[in-house]
């Protein structure tokens, strides 16, 4: 069951007894939890009959006592038991899933990795009630998730303020959805935010970041690749040199794939890459500056400086340095 079907459910009024949400992406067990939270009893039933208890400092007989205990002037009871995997006793909660009381709603959040499903324990689970595992999302599918979610919302937004945003704050869904709330209140719904909102009222500079000097590397637009460089070096919070790396390295990876793809329309390599209309388009041109022989040369100068911004070789140029250094060797 994915993450629309059981809110679906919840909303809907139909609870499982349990549910057990785990996962290396905290994102989705919060939304799943939070809306249970508030689902499942009407705000004045909560004080008597809600449980939430931290696994840190959860007692294994406390926490059984709670899910044992029967509703007050309501017909069931919620019992969350929020980072269960600080929980020192979790396996031991096997004997409570085999006599469950019918009458408590438990939710279980175990996050930042995923359960072990080899387990008796986790057998028990997914026959009591839910199991749900939340999974990261994946780089290549991160910008479609942030425009449907964008969507979602009753906005839209922009092909570059989605790589923008996508760049700059990785596959951390909790962290783009804050910072697209914020967002919310202060642009009007229904408007598509665009490259110049992000920088407003994000902070990321629309001119002067990763993506853009991967973009100038890929035109081989040596000018805006050097004034860049110097933003980075006057701010030096604004990016990391490994991200910088990696970045450059996803794109003449995926040119050195669409080099040899017997895929050759724009059309067909978006399905075959799994990627955005607008990145195929931008490596199309990139294609035709970089044959295969210079992706090659390039792949070994990021390794080489990779190492260089860790100290192998190098004793004291600065990251900016060494920047500068690659992208003129890259270009020429």
């Amino acid at each position: 069951m994915d993450v629309k079907e059981i809110l679906k459910q919840i909303k809907g009024g139909n609870l499982s007894s349990f549910y057990l949400l785990h996962g290396e992406e905290p994102y989705f067990i919060d939304l799943i939890s939070e809306a249970l939270i508030k689902e499942a009893l009407p705000e004045h039933e909560r004080d008597f009959n809600q449980a939430i208890i931290y696994g840190k400092d959860a007692d294994l007989l406390a926490l059984k006592s709670e899910l044992k205990s029967f509703p007050m002037m309501s017909n069931r009871r919620l019992v969350v038991l929020k980072e269960a995997q600080d929980f020192k006793y979790f396996e031991e909660l096997e004997s409570y899933f085999e006599n469950p009381c019918e009458t408590t709603v438990f939710v279980v959040c175990y996050k930042y990795k995923a359960v072990d499903g080899r387990k008796k324990f986790y057998k028990t689970a997914q026959n009591l009630g839910v199991v749900f595992k939340s999974d990261k999302v994946k780089e290549y599918q991160l910008s479609e998730w942030i425009q449907r979610y964008v969507k979602s919302t009753g906005y839209d937004i922009t092909s570059k303020a989605t790589m923008l945003l996508a760049e700059f704050l990785g596959n951390d869904l909790s962290r783009i959805t804050n910072e697209l709330e914020k967002l919310a209140i202060l642009v009007e719904k229904g408007t598509t935010i665009n490259e110049i909102h992000i920088e407003e009222n994000i902070g990321i500079s629309k001119d002067y970041n990763g993506f853009e000097l991967t973009n100038a590397i890929a035109k081989k637009d040596m000018v805006k690749a050097m004034k860049i460089i110097q933003y980075f070096e006057y701010n030096p919070k604004a990016v990391e040199f490994p991200p910088l790396i990696a970045s450059i390295f996803k794109h003449f990876s995926l040119l050195m794939r669409i080099h040899f793809s017997p895929a050759k329309t724009k059309e067909a390599l978006v399905q075959t890459l799994s990627l955005h209309q607008f990145v195929v388009g931008e490596l199309l041109i990139s294609k035709n500056l970089y044959d295969p022989k210079k992706i090659a040369s390039v792949i070994a100068l990021l390794h080489e400086y990779d190492l260089k911004s860790k100290g192998v070789g190098n004793s004291n140029t600065t990251s900016a340095e060494l920047m500068r250094e690659l992208v003129f060797q890259i270009i020429h």
